[in-house]
């Protein structure tokens, strides 16, 4: 069973930076993607990037190019969300989830960790 631990939320002003990370345990295999995704009071959660390990492949939502970034560190089997230059916009839960390459549906989540953005 995977499980997902996020963790680095936190109160930021906008314009600041805050760096989320994700321990992932249990898989068995490197056939796998690993997502951020984010939900603001009100609104859908919404995909804000995903790394695919099977080919190191990275994708990003559009209004978050040029500010987040994703990275992982294996021997850690972490993955990171480094935002900068945040906007009060961004302020939502923040959550990891996990999947199976070929598997559409994003079978294992974290709890969630929360961001606020000030103006």
């Amino acid at each position: 069973e995977v499980q997902l631990v996020e963790s680095g939320g936190g109160l930021v002003q906008a314009g600041g930076s805050l760096r989320l990370s994700c321990a992932a345990s249990g898989f068995t295999s490197d056939d796998y993607a690993i997502g951020w995704f984010r939900q603001a009071p009100g609104k859908e959660r919404e995909g804000v990037s995903c790394f695919t390990r099977s080919d190191g492949t990275t994708m990003y939502q559009d209004s978050v190019k040029g500010r987040f970034t994703m990275s992982s560190d294996t021997a850690k089997n972490t993955v990171y969300l480094q935002m900068n230059n945040l906007e009060p916009e961004d302020t939502a839960v923040y959550y990891c989830a996990a999947r199976a390459t070929i598997d559409p549906t994003w079978a294992s989540w974290g709890q969630g960790t929360q961001v606020t953005v000030s103006s």
